[in-house]
């Protein structure tokens, strides 16, 4: 496993495995809306998978998977086959990270990101719900509204995009298994990435 630089210690939070929302629990509903102002709530997608993607794109962990295209690869996918992908900033306002709409929306076109919609939770209400403590924090979410997987999006803990193709992608790894009908073989991860600046 890649050993992180010493500079990017200070943008990890490292956590327990201890969590707001228990793997194997229903997932909390909420609503948000979007960066056009349409308000998503988690019940609109109940039939379909879910995944949960807490986001701050000043953060190096996030930047790791979205430099050269993989998270928007695994996004377009996912939704592909049919998945909703959420991706939530939970960024207070005059805190780094923070996105105003129209921010959103030039980041959505800048970085050419496949997410069904971006969504604006400045209050943190969602996040500290779900107990979102890093970016990126992901969760998948089965059609029975159950939460099947939380934690790191994989499993190599560093900020370098070259990385990104040795790691176990935990998130495309639980959906494939439910799938399948197989069971997840890693349902709960440690989250790795920069706080979440509620």
């Amino acid at each position: 496993m890649k050993k992180l630089p010493l500079i990017s210690f200070a943008f990890l939070l490292a956590i327990g495995l201890d969590a707001a929302v228990e793997t194997g629990a229903r997932a909390p509903e909420f609503s948000l809306a979007d960066t056009n102002g349409t308000t998503h709530s988690l019940s609109d997608f109940a039939g379909k998978y879910v995944v949960l993607e807490w986001t701050n794109h000043g953060c190096p962990f996030v930047a790791k998977h979205y430099k050269q295209g993989h998270m928007q690869a695994l996004q377009e996918k996912m939704t592909g086959k049919g998945v909703v992908w959420l991706k939530i900033n939970s960024g207070a306002p005059g805190k780094q990270g923070y996105v105003t709409a129209g921010e959103g929306n030039q980041l959505l076109a800048d970085k050419k990101i496949k997410a069904t919609a971006l969504l604006l939770d400045s209050d943190g209400t969602v996040g500290r719900a779900y107990d979102a403590r890093v970016t990126p924090h992901m969760f998948l979410i089965d059609p029975e509204g159950m939460v099947i997987y939380q934690g790191a999006i994989d499993s190599i803990r560093s900020t370098s995009p070259d990385d990104v193709d040795q790691a176990e992608n935990y998130v495309k790894a639980a959906y494939m298994a439910h799938v399948n009908g197989e069971p997840v073989a890693n349902p709960t991860t440690t989250p790795y990435g920069c706080g979440v600046k509620y």
